[in-house]
């Protein structure tokens, strides 16, 4: 018997009513998702890919419960997240954390980052301020940052640094999932590959189990064990990540490649800081 995936999604569609266009008419309906379903092993990394309007944000949302889907299920560790009520959601949130595009734009830069980092510990789990800072403490080592760098804001870090900032904030929660969205895409090539060996490292150390969501295969293909190509709502292509980039089969997949540089735009010998 095969193991329980941690993430199951079956058959999933998101459909959104947009506003009438005549009084009298009915709601115009976009079809984000259709049918889509795949699943995910613990310790694993699954890369979605494809471009703005693939759907690959929509269905990321789905995966974090920030929206229930129109239909189909999202199983996380065997549960249907549209079905917990909010005390069993809460419980299950710290299951699954998320990192964000920009590390300009994803830190409150009025906050130090004792209270970033420690804030899903808080409202999770009600830790004590002793306990916050000293898995905070913890996390910001994990990811190679300081104890001291709890009390500076975000300000004072390089874009490299505030990125892993975010990912400590994933990891308080010691979570088995966790939801990457563009995690890199706004950081300078040089600094994009720091950031991925970390990611990698890190699952190497905890066993996280890894969603990526992005637009360029060429940094799936450093960090992905498999890769899902999303193309209006649709799955188009699934796969291992060599034979994508060798044998691409879809006519959107061969655009998608055509479009990146390939896997030498990201240097494959990486830095230790950033």
């Amino acid at each position: 018997m095969s193991a329980r995936p941690l993430l199951a999604v079956h058959e999933v569609h998101q459909r959104y009513h947009l506003p009438r266009e005549r009084l009298f008419g009915a709601r115009p309906v976009v079809h984000a998702l259709r049918g889509v379903s795949f699943t995910l092993q613990r310790g694993r990394s699954l890369g979605l890919v494809g471009e703005s309007g693939s759907g690959k944000s929509t269905l990321a949302r789905l995966v974090m419960a920030l929206e229930q889907p129109s239909a189909g299920e999202v199983r996380f560790d065997g549960q249907d997240l549209a079905t917990l009520d909010a005390a069993a959601l809460r419980r299950a949130r710290a299951g699954f954390q998320m990192v964000f595009q920009d590390p300009y734009g994803s830190l409150d830069p009025r906050r130090k980052v004792l209270q970033t980092v420690a804030e899903p510990l808080a409202v999770l789990h009600g830790a004590s301020r002793a306990e916050q800072r000293e898995r905070a403490a913890e996390a910001l080592d994990a990811v190679g940052l300081r104890p001291a760098d709890l009390d500076k804001y975000p300000h004072e870090f390089s874009g490299g640094q505030r990125q892993r900032v975010a990912i400590a904030r994933a990891l308080i929660t010691r979570p088995q999932l966790i939801v990457a969205d563009e995690p890199v895409s706004a950081l300078d090539v040089s600094v994009q590959a720091q950031v991925l060996n970390l990611m990698q490292d890190l699952q190497d150390r905890f066993g996280v189990t890894y969603l990526f969501i992005s637009h360029d295969l060429a940094v799936v293909d450093l960090v992905c064990d498999e890769v899902i190509v999303l193309q209006q709502g649709r799955i188009v292509e699934q796969g291992d990540p060599d034979r994508l980039f060798k044998d691409p089969q879809h006519p959107y997949t061969q655009r998608l490649l055509a479009a990146v540089p390939g896997r030498d735009a990201i240097p494959q010998v990486l830095p230790t800081t950033a």
